[in-house]
């Protein structure tokens, strides 16, 4: 075993990449302070080549310098869009017959395999690092995502909750298609 050097590990060029079919994953991403986490986020998002990332509230659009630091370039691969209400964007998805993943805390959890097969696609709504997702936006959600702890924290950093789960929710894509 050896390490791979940069040129010998095969991606898509961003020109191929736009041409490529997504997967069904959408990443709503309600009031997130820190642009190192949005651009985190959107750097997984072009890992696992969801379809779509909206940027809502006070969240630091993908345009931020901040972001470019964590996203190393996902800016510019991930389809994104900045919008003020989370909420107009998931009633919308929901409209469309998105299904809407709150990645949250609730009295109603749901570990990722759990989730039945015609979820997709799928909408995975992160919130804010301290307070989590508004209530006006959990309460459209159609399950409530949970990653189980086993320490004494009660979460992960959202960045890598949202890796986490997006990967879930890829696996379950994936396998569920046969892949």
């Amino acid at each position: 075993m050896r390490k791979l050097k940069h040129h010998e590990i095969d991606r898509p060029t961003p020109e191929a990449l736009s041409s490529m079919e997504r997967h069904p994953i959408i990443v709503l991403v309600e009031n997130i302070r820190s642009a190192h986490n949005v651009g985190s986020i959107l750097r997984t998002s072009d890992a696992v080549r969801a379809e779509r990332v909206f940027l809502t509230g006070f969240s630091p659009p993908a345009s931020h310098r901040g972001v470019h630091k964590s996203a190393l370039g996902a800016q510019d691969t991930v389809p994104w869009q900045h919008v003020q209400s989370s909420v107009e964007i998931a009633t919308r998805l929901k409209a469309d017959g998105v299904t809407l993943v709150a990645l949250e805390l609730t009295t109603n959890p749901t570990r990722s395999e759990d989730l039945p097969g015609d979820i997709f696609p799928v909408c995975l709504m992160v919130g804010n690092e301290i307070e989590g997702l508004s209530e006006d936006l959990l309460a459209w959600a159609d399950f409530a995502l949970e990653i189980p702890q086993y320490g004494a924290k009660q979460s992960l950093n959202v960045s890598v909750a949202t890796g986490i789960a997006m990967y879930d929710l890829l696996r379950l894509y994936l396998d569920r298609r046969g892949n």
